[in-house]
């Protein structure tokens, strides 16, 4: 057990879009910064070095690759925050750490958090302050020995923490019992809580090797922006003719270039409603093969909570909350509840929740943890570096369930 309560625990919650990380008790996380980060492959560096060096000569060093001519594998340079990943660099990947939620390189985890750490961030000493880790509610127990083996032997933290985030964002709404729907960053998760625990598991930038991941980058911080600031939940399922002569909106690029939305800013946030609407926009032709096996957000909803105990399905019914950035969407909230009056049981009494502060519904996670790791009564909770070492990583499924 961990006594000190003397400093106050960091709170940091590594979400698919951003990560966020800040001290227990306040209102807001200090650093939010992508959850992606740069990677060159020091060889590349060294290539791209030895071919300007012989440009005058013509001729071209080879000396990294092996007889079928692939590269042999090289220490990467990792480049973290927005700064780093704002500037574009020649060769370099963007790459996640995560794969559909869950942690699968723990280098560049490790990397995220020794920038959180570091002076360009919190600018504290690991060393002196329990660590709260908000994680998805499918986390493997590989995964949980994995975080605690590394923020005790790498970063030796006097504690450790790891709480779902479903139940993080219940705890910032103050209900025991809801239906947290986390939407944001590529995914969508549905996940009912009750006393605490999940019940249930656009723009070419036309510069010389720049890579596709790079692209790709910057095409989606542009695209999540107008997520945000132009998209619109229709009040109905989307019909073409309906929103044909939709008036245009424009949105200022951040190269200047103005563009205008029509209908797609309607049409695309349908697709969370009617998944098969995808198949309809260019370049997604091939989403026709699983389309009639993709559920919408109303449909998700409503499996979810058929799965749990009888006798709280009414109040979960009732507790639907929106987190993550996509719940900033305008009549999201709306067109849900409109949904699910419409699809669910006649007796279910229908209540979608989304806080309407826009920093609320975005850091919902983080700020639960902060809440949670910040009370009194939870200090006793904690996982102990003394109970790390007596008993081994896989101690971590008994301290925090």
């Amino acid at each position: 057990m961990y006594g000190g309560d003397e400093v106050s625990a960091i709170v940091i919650d590594l979400g698919s879009h951003t990560c966020k990380a800040g001290y227990a008790g306040e209102d807001a996380p200090k650093a939010v910064f992508p959850s992606v980060v740069g990677a060159i492959d020091q060889m590349d560096v060294d290539e791209s070095d030895d071919a300007e060096k012989n440009s005058g000569s013509g001729e071209s060093k080879n000396n990294n690759r092996n007889a079928d001519g692939d590269k042999a594998k090289g220490k990467r340079k990792l480049y973290v925050g927005s700064q780093s990943l704002g500037y574009r660099r020649d060769f370099m990947e963007v790459l996640s750490p995560l794969k559909d939620g869950i942690v699968a390189d723990w280098d560049i985890v490790d990397s995220i958090w020794e920038h959180a750490f570091s002076r360009e961030c919190l600018l504290i000493d690991p060393k002196e302050h329990p660590m709260l880790l908000a994680e998805p509610s499918s986390n493997a127990q590989q995964q949980r020995e994995r975080a605690a083996e590394l923020m005790f032997e790498k970063y030796k933290a006097p504690a450790l923490f790891l709480a779902k985030n479903a139940v993080l964002t219940s705890f910032a709404s103050g209900r025991a019992t809801s239906l947290v729907v986390d939407s944001g960053g590529g995914s969508t998760t549905v996940a009912p809580v009750h006393d605490g625990y999940v019940l249930q598991k656009t723009v070419d930038l036309d510069f010389p090797n720049t890579t596709e991941s790079y692209k790709l980058y910057s095409q989606r911080v542009i695209a999540s922006d107008v997520k945000e600031c132009v998209c619109r939940a229709p009040d109905t399922p989307y019909d073409e003719s309906a929103y044909s002569n939709i008036p245009m909106t424009p949105y200022e690029l951040p190269d200047g270039q103005t563009i205008e939305i029509g209908s797609d800013r309607f049409k695309i946030p349908d697709v969370l409603f009617n998944p098969s609407l995808a198949q309809t926009i260019p370049g997604m032709e091939s989403f026709a093969e699983i389309a009639p096996s993709v559920r919408g957000l109303p449909q998700m909803v409503i499996e979810s909570i058929n799965k749990c105990d009888v006798d709280i399905r009414r109040e979960l019914f009732s507790s639907i909350l929106l987190a993550g950035g996509t719940a900033s969407m305008q009549q999201l909230k709306e067109r849900l509840e409109k949904d699910l009056l419409e699809e669910s049981p006649q007796a279910a009494r229908v209540k979608v929740l989304a806080s309407g502060n826009a920093t609320e519904r975005r850091f919902s996670v983080w700020i639960g943890g902060s809440i949670l790791a910040s009370l009194g009564s939870f200090q006793q909770m904690w996982f102990s570096r003394s109970e790390y070492e007596e008993h081994g990583a896989s101690y971590i499924q008994r301290k925090c369930p």
